[in-house]
């Protein structure tokens, strides 16, 4: 424990016991004194900012015994120092608030990459909504905090820290989660997933060169594997949608190897009214799956 952790509560004590001789002199120093007295004994609050609370005793104190040609500047410093008191320990306690909704946000989010595969479509769901009521109550708690404390910009750095650090440990579930479900996927169907990218649409799945025949539509054993495999995946997963884009010289070929490829994750398991099928001409071919996220 710092030395300053030792000698702070100990100087608030001795200014509190001094308050009552100040506030019979000064009216000043008693409306001060009874602001930083009702601060003390606020139990949400008294524990914060005793730095800010002892310069705001001293402040009062150095109040008390000014001159009178040199009061009404102490009696602005007084104020200021117990606004920014005040101030700090409101900020400190919402941060804290902030600190402990963000370790139950990612203690939540770790446990739903954890669930079962039988559960997680039902779980996932349940957490995100719960994360979500928690994302607007930290957000309410950040606006109510800058409008009580705009002039402490160290207040909204270190929102912002926080917010990034949410941001980080809500895709790195993500990643754990997609990671579950194609390890599930792959073990299910004793296929294996080509590598993927992600973009705006989702996560983009391409079909190797091999996966049609030249000139043809149908898909090769390969290509159907890989597309229940796909299925499968995007049901662990628990993908709103599939969206299925092939191009090739010919429109109406990319346009029946879209369908074909549609047709494949059906087969493997896939819900046909939840596949989106686009084929268009193109001057390569080229066959994509997009497994939708949420």
């Amino acid at each position: 424990m710092s030395l300053r952790r030792l000698v702070l509560p100990a100087v608030l004590a001795m200014l509190v016991a001094a308050a009552p001789a100040i506030a019979a002199d000064n009216p000043d120093s008693a409306r001060l004194s009874q602001r930083l007295t009702a601060l003390d004994a606020d139990p949400q609050l008294n524990t914060f900012a005793a730095y800010e609370r002892l310069q705001a005793r001293q402040a009062v104190s150095a109040l008390d015994q000014a001159a009178k040609r040199d009061r009404p500047g102490a009696v602005y410093v007084a104020e200021r120092r117990v606004q920014i008191a005040e101030s700090s320990a409101r900020s400190q306690s919402m941060q804290r608030e902030l600190d402990r909704l963000d370790r139950e946000r990612g203690e939540l989010l770790v446990e739903a990459s954890r669930q079962d595969a039988a559960r997680t479509r039902a779980e996932n769901e349940r957490l995100r909504l719960q994360a979500q009521m928690q994302a607007e109550e930290a957000e309410r708690l950040r606006l109510q905090s800058e409008a009580d404390a705009a002039s402490l910009q160290d207040v909204e750095t270190a929102l912002k820290g926080v917010a990034g650090a949410q941001a980080a440990r809500l895709n790195a579930a993500r990643e754990r989660e997609a990671k579950l479900a194609r390890e599930e996927a792959e073990l299910v169907t004793g296929g294996k997933l080509p590598s993927s990218k992600r973009d705006s649409r989702g996560e983009v799945f391409a079909l190797g060169k091999g996966a049609f025949g030249a000139g043809k539509a149908s898909l090769s054993d390969s290509a159907q594997a890989t597309a229940k495999t796909l299925a499968a995946y995007a049901d662990a997963s628990s993908s709103p949608g599939v969206r299925v884009e092939v191009t090739a010289a010919d429109a109406k070929l990319a346009q029946r190897r879209a369908e074909a490829v549609r047709d494949a994750l059906v087969a493997g398991g896939w819900t046909q009214g939840k596949v989106q099928v686009i084929g268009r001409a193109g001057k390569a071919d080229r066959a994509e799956v997009v497994v939708q996220t949420k």
